[in-house]
């Protein structure tokens, strides 16, 4: 099993490219089977998670051809299979997301429950809820979520009593092709869900209220063939601002979009680093300057973004002063709570909320990824650690981060992938 070995104490500096957003990638590579014309898309990140949903799309019947750089074409018209099977959907979440496709193009769908990481239960039931609304019957057997629309979907008017990422996703995929108007109030407004609407109209949906908590949906008979191109990933970029921070080096991110970062960027600012940031770049100075302690509470967009957390926390490990971070999205995601504790941070579980006082330096030590993004705090906490870290299980960190370890050596990093 690959690990990573960091010998820390060394400030990152330097430019580093952005991948693809894989929180977009996901519900584009879903989307694309509700078209039975070929899609080119661009800008796909080279992970895990996406070879899977690539894999999905293939076993449900799509045609697939991958060329340079990830940039893939996807042929979905002779797409026969409605059942996302067990052996594929286990290990990734999102696979969830070809419900709404399925069932909107042909009327059926039996996706097994999905895996992923193990921070909290995300239950499906407001996805079906959805479904039902739309006139499908749904029905568990098995282990396999059932879905079936006779006479295809029908437009509905759809509130979700919480603010889910996936169901409007699903849904909104769901919609383009039933037959009349769909409103989803109380939708998410992550960017990701403004980049796949925007792809579904570059396929001639007619989606309204994009970027907005209300999306109004004109269901269309068909959809046409298009090129695309996924957003850069808020969350690397994010990820490796920190990184620098916490180091005390300085950093130029390219290809990325800083609008979709407003709520870390003010953290980062209220934290002590001054930043600067172009059209599609974002750079940070340290000085060497030791961060200031700032309090998290995550919210869904425009707030503070779950999947920033983690590493807000290994941040704040090393800073001056305490501050409280709070998870209100996942139960169980203040996990890496421990794993920093034995590399000699100070940090106190109340509930749903972490106290963390800055202690001088982290020391060393061999630590376990619980999921995508903790792995990613324990690396940062690695590389601010005096001694070496090695970080175990990093499958999880390889579903998210496109080369970490090359882009931290790019950095300056003493960071290598180790196999037992």
């Amino acid at each position: 099993m690959d690990k990573l070995l960091i010998r820390g104490g060394t400030p990152l500096d330097g430019d580093i490219r952005i991948s693809g957003s894989k929180n977009s990638a996901l519900p584009i590579l879903a989307a694309s089977l509700l078209c039975p014309a070929p899609v080119q898309l661009h800008n796909l990140p080279h992970l895990h998670d996406v070879t899977t949903m690539i894999d999905l799309l293939g076993c449900l019947g799509a045609d697939i051809t991958v060329g340079h750089n990830l940039s893939t074409e996807i042929d979905a018209a002779n797409a026969n299979q409605t059942i996302a099977p067990y052996e594929l959907v286990k290990t990734m979440r999102a696979s969830i997301l070809v419900m709404g496709p399925l069932l909107a193009r042909f009327g059926q769908a039996e996706v097994s429950f999905p895996g992923g990481c193990a921070i909290g239960s995300r239950p499906v039931d407001l996805h079906l809820r959805g479904f039902e609304a739309m006139g499908a019957d749904i029905s568990i057997e098995g282990g396999y979520i059932k879905a079936r629309a006779e006479g295809g979907l029908r437009g509905a008017n759809i509130f979700m009593e919480t603010v889910t990422v996936g169901g409007t996703e699903n849904l909104l995929m769901a919609a383009v092709l039933a037959q009349g108007e769909t409103v989803l109030e109380n939708a998410a407004m992550e960017p990701e869900i403004v980049d796949l609407a925007r792809f579904l109209n570059a396929m001639g949906a007619k989606i309204e209220g994009i970027g907005s908590a209300t999306l109004r949906i004109q269901g269309v008979n068909e959809l046409h063939g298009c090129e695309y191109s996924v957003m850069p990933d808020r969350i690397e970029t994010g990820t490796y601002l920190v990184a620098a921070a916490a180091t005390g080096g300085s950093i130029k991110v390219k290809h990325t979009d800083p609008n979709s970062l407003d709520a870390v960027l003010a953290k980062l600012r209220e934290s002590g680093f001054e930043l600067q940031s172009g059209d599609d770049w974002i750079s940070l100075q340290s000085g060497g300057r030791r961060p200031k302690a700032v309090g998290i509470k995550t919210a869904p967009f425009p707030g503070f973004p779950t999947d920033m957390q983690a590493q807000f926390m290994a941040l704040n490990t090393i800073a001056s002063g305490s501050a409280r971070v709070t998870e209100t999205i996942f139960e169980n995601r203040l996990i890496q709570t421990h794993e920093m504790n034995r590399m000699g941070a100070n940090i106190v579980i109340e509930g749903n909320t972490a106290i963390v006082t800055g202690v001088e330096k982290l020391t060393g030590a061999p630590v376990m990824a619980s999921d995508l993004r903790a792995s990613a705090s324990l690396v940062i906490a690695g590389l601010v650690a005096q001694g070496e870290t090695i970080v175990d299980r990093i499958y999880h960190i390889d579903r998210g981060y496109e080369c970490i370890e090359e882009k931290l050596q790019q950095l300056g990093a003493d960071i290598r992938r180790i196999t037992d």
